[in-house]
């Protein structure tokens, strides 16, 4: 049976494997550990596999699914997450399992791929009928938000406070003049006429008041009752509405729930736990959307239903970048932490695993160099990988550095650098300058520079980049582009050299959002370069090429103007 790279199979083997032929992998060694799921240099066997399916997914003609990797497909774009998984059967033979996050093709349905954990899109599945319930539901709500009735009292409403705003001021400044008109005969009347015949005059004036008042009453009683018998039309509208939406609510909170205990997975013990139960514990306490939808779970699970051994996994995305996050065309990426990592906590339950890198200090050996010292602060020169503060399984940072380094000084940090990046780093050692700093922090004041080594070449030679960025609350620490809850970033750019394939670039930051340099140089908004070495958003490479190059700031005792500089080694 051919497997080779360059003749993908069609999937004919019962559930789902794919076996490598034996030339393919003549020579390449078994992985000693499963992989370590959320940060991992793929296997060779896997990137085997990865090419195989990938050649597929170019040459197929089956899947009515817009990648946005041509301009013949209709629909909207979207790219998918793919994942393959190295296993032995039952008689040893090498092959591999591939899978895709979410659905394709809307279907869960298709030869090549395993099935999901569960399906809730099979003919006449509980999902499909209380979905259908939902649907009808939510139809209801729309016949009723844009009938003719609703929509012609809610536009009496607002034409007729309108005009009951417009009546009742027009009428008021009547009353105003009227007032003004009484005081006026009074004040002419007075004096001129009898003590009896001015009492006459006055009791008069007055019964003119009260009827003015009397006709303003009237008015408003009319526009209040007017108003009143719209508002109460609306309302018996509103109030089915709402039933409606109430009873959507708690439809499709039990549907939620129905559904969190139908997905049970696996480990290789044959351990069963539901979605609800993994997550119990977790900090979300419920499953977040999607959850158990990805790739390498429905794989793993699989791979348990079937007996097979789970050697080693690798995911890719495919086709064109979401908006908000940063996925490149056949590049790899860890499985997610937020929807993922309780759920594989499970079903890798008893398999070794390869060593947590996220748990090693790669700046255990790395030189902290003080460029500054006076008796306010220090301007430190912080090696790539090294951490400005502790965290939470490596201590060893610049703080503790610092601080073991100090003589009865507690280290204030001002700001941060990214682990893996280089560069300067002031940091204060009383609280008087800390405030002053952090300030000139705040309020921007600080000239920073950074320099960066970008992945290929750019085209103009400098320019701004402006994106609102959040966190993803599913894949920390990674960082999204949001326009609705992100946080206005801005970056100053400017090219210095470049060669055949990379460009180094000067970045000025204008506010200081976390990874924002990092996003602005990969995000297809931004400069669509990922700095190299950047192991979130571009690929691994001996470093992260971005260096703190350049401080600028006031002395918070003197006010003296500060500069340090110092440069990169790339």
């Amino acid at each position: 049976m051919d497997n080779t790279k360059t003749k993908p199979l069609v999937n004919n083997i019962p559930n789902n494997i794919i076996y490598f032929s034996d030339s393919s992998v003549k020579g390449i060694e078994l992985p000693a550990c499963f992989t370590f799921p959320f940060y991992y240099e793929p296997h060779p066997l896997t990137k085997i596999a990865a090419a195989e399916l990938q050649c597929y997914l170019e040459t197929q003609t089956d899947l009515q699914h817009n990648f946005g990797l041509t301009e013949d497909h209709q629909g909207p774009v979207i790219g998918k997450m793919f994942g393959v998984l190295v296993v032995q059967d039952k008689q040893g033979k090498l092959g591999y399992l591939s899978a895709f996050s979410g659905k394709l093709a809307g279907s869960n349905d298709h030869a090549k791929f395993v099935p999901p954990v569960f399906d809730m899109l099979i003919e006449d599945s509980f999902f499909l009928k209380e979905q259908e319930i939902i649907n009808t539901i939510n139809l209801q709500i729309k016949k009723i938000e844009s009938g003719d009735n609703y929509k012609n009292l809610k536009q009496d409403l607002e034409r007729s406070n309108a005009l009951s705003i417009q009546e009742i001021s027009d009428f008021k400044k009547q009353l105003k003049i009227n007032k003004a008109a009484r005081k006026k005969l009074r004040e002419d009347q007075k004096g001129m006429l009898s003590e009896v015949a001015y009492s006459d005059f006055e009791a008069d004036l007055i019964k003119q008041s009260l009827h003015d008042k009397h006709l303003l009453n009237v008015l408003l009683n009319k526009w209040a009752q007017l108003l009143g018998e719209i508002r109460s039309g609306i309302e018996e509208f509103a109030t089915e509405v709402e039933a409606l939406k109430n009873e959507r609510r708690e439809r499709s909170a039990a549907l939620q729930k129905q559904l969190f205990e139908q997905y049970e997975f696996l480990n290789k013990d044959g351990d069963k736990k539901s979605l609800q139960s993994i997550f119990n514990d977790t900090v979300f306490g419920k499953p977040p959307s999607a959850a158990g939808e990805c790739a390498t779970p429905k794989l793993l699970q699989h791979a348990f239903l079937n007996g097979y051994k789970p050697l080693a996994m690798a995911e890719f995305w495919w086709g064109a970048s979401p908006k908000s996050e940063i996925r490149k065309h056949k590049q790899f990426y860890p499985a997610c932490t937020g929807k993922c990592k309780p759920i594989l906590k499970h079903m890798l339950e008893g398999i070794t695993l390869d060593e947590d890198p996220l748990i090693k200090n790669p700046g255990e050996n790395r030189e902290l160099t003080i460029v500054y010292e006076d008796d306010a602060f220090v301007i430190i020169n912080k090696p790539a990988e090294l951490l400005s503060v502790p965290g939470i399984h490596i201590q060893d940072s610049v703080y503790t550095r610092l601080k073991s380094a100090f003589v009865n000084i507690e280290p204030l940090m001002i700001h941060r650098l990214d682990m893996s990046t280089s560069g300067l780093l002031v940091v204060a050692k009383t609280k008087e300058a800390h405030k002053s700093i952090q300030r000139q922090f705040l309020k921007r004041t600080v000239n920073k520079r950074y320099t960066a080594l970008l992945s290929k070449v750019m085209a103009p030679a400098e320019g701004e980049i402006v994106l609102p960025l959040r966190g993803d609350l599913h894949n920390r620490p990674r960082q999204l582009v949001c326009s609705e809850f992100g946080k206005k970033s801005i970056t100053k750019w400017k090219v210095i050299t470049a060669n055949e394939t990379t460009t180094k670039v000067h970045f000025w930051p204008l506010t200081g959002r976390t990874h924002q340099l990092r996003v602005h140089s990969a995000h297809e908004q931004g400069l669509n370069a990922p700095i190299v070495g950047d192991d979130l958003y571009g690929t691994v490479s001996e470093r992260l090429y971005l260096h703190a190059a350049y401080l600028e700031f006031a002395h918070p005792i003197t006010k003296e103007k500060l500069i340090f500089e110092v440069a990169e080694d790339f």
